[in-house]
C-alpha cells in the first residue's frame, strides 16, 4: 500500500509518537511505501530517498492501485518557496523547493480531488545539472536556519540542503551525509575540485557526520547553524566567527 504527502512538510520520526526526534521531512508529493500500521501512525518509506520512519497517519493520502500507477511526478518546484492556489477550495498554500507536482501541465497539477495552480516560473521539469545551477540554488537558501531533519528554507540541515538542491536538478541523493559520500567518483584533492562537488567531513572516530558544496577550490556553501558560504582548505572548514577549524575534512565526490 501506499500514500502521497499532501502537506507542505511532513515530519518523519523515529518512533511513534509526536514527542520522538524528526529525523527527515517528506515535502509535499512525495510518495511512501506503508511497511506497517498502528492506531495512529504509520511506519513508512520515502520513496524519493529510502528514509524510513513514522508519520501521523492523518498527515498522508492513501492511494488506491489504480490512482497510484496514474501518478506521474516528473515536475517539481524550483525555489525555495513557491505559493500555489487550491483553486476548487480557493485557498492558497506555500511548498518547499523540491517539492513533487503530480500530473503537472501549463502551470496546474492535481491530487485526488484536488485542483492547484502554480506560477510557471517557480516550478517546471528538474533543472539542467551543472555546477554553476547547483551553486545558484544553493545560494538561495543563504541564511536557511539549521534544523535537524529538516528540507526546507524555514529549517534545513547539511544533507538536506544537498539534497534538495541536486533534486531540483532531477539527481535524488539519499538522505543522510554518509549515505551521499557514496554516490560518484572520488576527487583526489581540492585543487581538482569542480564547482558543485560535494566535499565530506569526519568526526574524530572518523564516521562522515557533515557535507556540503564547493563553489570553488577555497570556499564552501554548508549549513552549520545557518547556511553560508565559508573557507575550506585541506584539513577542512574555517568558521568565519572564530576563524578556527569547525569541520574536520574527509573526502570529496564528483556527482554531475
Amino acid at each position: 500500500m501506499q500514500g502521497i504527502v499532501t502537506l507542505s512538510l511532513v515530519p518523519l520520526r523515529v518512533e511513534d509518537n509526536e514527542c520522538s526526534e524528526m529525523y527527515s521531512q517528506l515535502l509535499f508529493g512525495e510518495r511512501v511505501e506503508i511497511l506497517e500500521t498502528r492506531e495512529r501512525w504509520l511506519k513508512i518509506r520515502n520513496l524519493a530517498d529510502n528514509a524510513v520512519g513514522w508519520i501521523d497517519r492523518k498527515m498522508i493520502e492513501i492511494l488506491d492501485s489504480i490512482e497510484n500507477e496514474s501518478i506521474e511526478s516528473c515536475y517539481c518546484t524550483l525555489v525555495p518557496i513557491a505559493e500555489v492556489r487550491i483553486i476548487n477550495k480557493n485557498e492558497k498554500m506555500l511548498l518547499p523547493g523540491g517539492s513533487l507536482l503530480p500530473d503537472y501541465e501549463n502551470g496546474k497539477f492535481h491530487i485526488q480531488n484536488n485542483i492547484f495552480e502554480v506560477n510557471p516560473d517557480e516550478a517546471g521539469r528538474p533543472l539542467k545539472p551543472s555546477g554553476n545551477q547547483l551553486i545558484s540554488l544553493a545560494k538561495q537558501y543563504l541564511n536557511s536556519p539549521y534544523l535537524w531533519g529538516g528540507k526546507s528554507a524555514l529549517g534545513i540541515d547539511c544533507s538536506g540542503l544537498t539534497q534538495v538542491i541536486f533534486s531540483i536538478c532531477g539527481i535524488f541523493l539519499p538522505r543522510n551525509a554518509y549515505q551521499q559520500a557514496e554516490k560518484g567518483k572520488q576527487v583526489p584533492s581540492l585543487k581538482e575540485v569542480h564547482a558543485g562537488d560535494l566535499a565530506f567531513f569526519q568526526n574524530s572516530e572518523g564516521k562522515i557526520v557533515h557535507v556540503g558544496l564547493l563553489l570553488n577550490s577555497h570556499q564552501i556553501i554548508h549549513c552549520s547553524g545557518w547556511v553560508k558560504i565559508e573557507n575550506i582548505d585541506s584539513k577542512g572548514i574555517v568558521s568565519s566567527k572564530t576563524g578556527k577549524y569547525s569541520h574536520s575534512f574527509h573526502s570529496i565526490r564528483r556527482l554531475i
